[in-house]
């Protein structure tokens, strides 16, 4: 097992004032580091019913390991009469546990100002070059849809939670439609890959039957299944036994699924049933507020109308040229006049372009 960097360290104070203990954690909680952090935790959980504070001002990252230990640890706590409480995360890992519900079963203090990216906002408004407004893609706040890789860099939080806290679980994936096909997008392993792609190849499968139905599928049993004669012997021969497919809904129709795989039979009971429900309810939501997944047709023409926009920009910049100027004088000619006259930077370089054919418009 990797060891944790010389930069990483974890504190703990008893407060005699108070029952709680603090734990204190500089670094990265990432794949190096979250094992230790989870030694920790589950000491001092076992330790007595003191609540705990989990002070991450010192932290800079967590990362999907570090989320699920923090998960893990906080179903733990409840359990043992406890409880934990997370302070001074950064904006970015505050915004991270909501996204994939830690902060369902861990208290999330609101975070410090000191630590709120503003900077960053402020520099992107200054390198913005457009005159609509720029929103931010933080998830689950109406904002503009995110990119592919941020929804599944969120999805893939999402099954390393579940799979840390759901009893049993030996594999969490999520299925979702893109272009028009089936595909998974996130997976805890190869053998939960499998499995998937099993269910794709055959036609047949919960995973299937959920994303199609709009309902969740628990098979308790694969050895005596019979819904799907071509898949159960596929996922048996790779040692899987009970199966449990959650849909994620979106906005008009199931837009996937949320797949637990496990070796043993019967291995989900009903509190786990509920913890599926509740990371494939947050699952849906970052599908939701990413809004829906574009067409090839519309991410085609927007190509197409991006380049096109770029060959009049370009076309405006050689007219500009032509007085004398040099290349960049030009652009910032062109940005120059666009910000004056509060418009774009495409509809200057089409008036510009229009004023040397005034009977034809621009070429």
């Amino acid at each position: 097992m990797p060891e944790p960097t010389d930069d990483f360290s974890i504190r703990l104070a008893y407060d005699l004032a108070t029952p709680a203990v603090t734990v204190t954690v500089s670094g990265d909680i990432d794949m190096l580091t979250a094992s230790a952090l989870a030694g920790v935790l589950h000491t001092v959980v076992d330790g007595g019913r003191r609540p705990i504070v989990v002070d991450l001002a010192g932290s800079g990252c967590v990362d999907g390991r570090g989320a699920a230990v923090l998960a893990r640890a906080a179903v733990r706590a409840s359990a043992a009469g406890s409880t934990i409480r997370i302070r001074s995360a950064s904006d970015v890992t505050r915004r991270m546990l909501e996204i994939t519900g830690v902060g369902t079963l861990a208290a999330l203090d609101p975070t410090p100002s000191h630590l709120l990216p503003s900077g960053v906002a402020r520099a992107v408004d200054a390198a913005s070059i457009e005159t609509r407004p720029v929103r931010s893609p933080a998830l689950g706040r109406g904002s503009a849809r995110s990119s592919t890789d941020v929804v599944d860099a969120a999805l893939r939080l999402v099954t390393a939670l579940a799979d840390a806290t759901i009893t049993n679980a030996d594999g969490v994936s999520v299925t979702l439609e893109r272009h028009g096909r089936l595909t998974t997008v996130a997976a805890i392993n190869d053998k939960v890959l499998t499995m998937d792609r099993h269910q794709y190849e055959t036609g047949e499968g919960p995973c299937l039957e959920a994303k199609a139905q709009g309902r969740w599928f628990y098979v308790e049993s694969l050895a005596d299944e019979t819904r799907w004669p071509e898949f159960v012997p596929l996922a048996l021969e790779q040692g899987i036994r009970s199966i449990l497919s959650s849909p994620l809904n979106g906005t008009d129709h199931p837009q996937g699924a949320l797949n637990i795989y496990s070796t043993k039979q019967q291995a989900f009971g009903e509190r786990d049933q509920e913890l599926a429900a509740l990371f494939a309810d947050r699952a849906s939501q970052i599908l939701t507020a990413a809004g829906p997944e574009p067409s090839d047709a519309a991410a085609d023409a927007r190509l197409g109308a991006a380049l096109v926009a770029r060959q009049v920009i370009h076309q405006a910049q050689g007219v500009a040229m032509a007085s004398g100027m040099t290349a960049d004088d030009a652009m910032g000619s062109l940005f120059r006049t666009a910000r004056e006259t509060n418009t774009t930077v495409l509809a200057r370089a089409v008036e510009l372009i229009a004023s040397l054919h005034p009977d034809h418009g621009a070429v």
